[in-house]
Parts: structure tokens; C-alpha cells; sequence
């Protein structure tokens, strides 16, 4: 899709099952990645925290028994918590509107609820790719700007010292949000966002949208 759409070199901004997606196409085309953004992202196992068990539990033994486990009941009240689980009340309240109505809707579409319970099992997958992963970050170390909820519910705060110890000269902030930092820290997350693409872009001017750059794949 990326090459019908002729995008060239870019900057991948990942955050939650997003992860999967951004970093599988970073390392199919470690060339083209100007950029790192990542937001509330996991790619290490230190950011399976105790919520995870009962998803580890099922990935080593896919018995019924630890799907339903797995995969409890949606429910509004658990869309909600996505957005305002962990978060001190004062920073929640800082939300515009109630935005886990409208995805509480979406979900309720006609497949939706499977199609998320089979994220779950499949994200097995993303996980098993971490050792590539890994080995991609150390290699190309990518330029890389970090925003990351300190509340996240999902994703344990150790995660940010992998991502930190794989990308040590990366840009790390950790703001006082959730697992969906942008619903409280959208102006702040952009201007970083903005200004990461610019520096880099001044810094590295092979990195820019269009240039070609070095053929880094070939090095030793």
C-alpha cells in the first residue's frame, strides 16, 4: 500500500496495537524510517504488567477456559476505563466530551467484538517479534521522540526504560496522562511532535520526506 501510495522516507508514529503495524513496516524498510514517535507503544516484555497475565496465561495454553479470561466482557463501563482508568481525577477531567461513548457505538457494530477478541489472541504475534524488533533498534537506532502516559493501565511504566536502553539517544517525555495521552495532552504531544520531525529533519537532511538517502541496508 505504502509503495502504490508512493510514500518514500517517513515518520512512524505508534501507539498501542499500532505498535504492530508501525514497527513491522519500520522493519521491512529500515531506510525509509526518518523517525520514531512513540506513544504509550509496547515492544518489550517488560511492558506486559499483572493486567497481562491472564492474556499471557491464554497465549501458553489457548484453552476456552483462558479466553473467556482473556477476552472479559466488553462493556461501556470498560470502554470508559480505557480512557480514564489510573488517571488522577483532575487530569480526567480534563477530557472534552465522553469520546468512550462514540467508540462504545463503533464497537458495538455488527463483527467488532470478534475482530477485538481475535486482537488479543493475534497479538501474540507482535510479541513474538520482539527479539526482531530488538535487533532492528540496535542496528539502525532510528531518531526517536518518546510521549508516554505515566497513568497507563495497559502498559507497565517499566517499558519506557527498554525503549530508553534501546534508543539512548532518544528524546523521552513522560506526562502526567493515560493510556490515550492525547485525550489530555494533545497540544503539548503535537508541539513535541512538531518539533522532533523539524530538528531531525535540520540534523539529518538525508532523512527529509523525498530524498533518497544512503543505502544504509548495505553497511557492515
Amino acid at each position: 500500500m505504502l509503495t502504490h501510495l508512493a510514500i518514500g522516507r517517513r515518520f512512524i508514529h505508534i501507539h498501542d496495537w499500532g505498535a504492530a503495524v508501525g514497527l513491522q513496516i519500520a522493519t521491512q524498510a529500515p531506510e525509509l524510517v526518518s523517525g520514531l514517535i512513540i506513544q504509550n507503544a509496547n515492544a518489550h516484555r517488560t511492558g506486559f504488567g499483572p493486567v497481562w497475565d491472564a492474556v499471557l496465561k491464554f497465549w501458553s495454553e489457548p484453552t476456552k477456559e483462558n479466553e473467556a479470561a482473556a477476552t472479559p466482557d466488553l462493556t461501556l463501563e470498560f470502554t470508559r476505563e480505557q480512557y480514564t482508568g489510573g488517571l488522577p481525577e483532575d487530569v480526567a477531567a480534563t477530557i472534552r466530551g465522553e469520546p468512550w461513548v462514540e467508540d462504545w457505538r463503533v464497537m458495538n457494530l455488527p463483527g467488532r467484538m470478534e475482530t477485538h477478541r481475535a486482537l488479543i489472541g493475534d497479538y501474540k504475534s507482535h510479541a513474538a517479534r520482539f527479539d526482531t524488533i530488538a535487533a532492528y533498534l540496535k542496528r539502525w537506532q532510528p531518531p526517536a521522540l518518546m510521549l508516554w502516559g505515566r497513568h497507563d493501565s495497559y502498559f507497565d511504566i517499566a517499558e519506557t526504560l527498554s525503549w530508553m536502553q534501546d534508543l539512548p539517544r532518544m528524546e523521552a517525555h513522560i506526562l502526567d496522562g493515560g493510556h490515550f495521552l492525547l485525550e489530555t495532552h494533545a497540544e503539548p504531544a503535537l508541539s513535541l511532535m512538531i518539533e522532533f520531525i523539524k530538528e531531525t529533519q535540520e540534523m539529518h537532511p538525508d532523512r527529509r520526506p523525498g530524498h533518497p538517502g544512503p543505502v544504509r541496508g548495505a553497511q557492515a
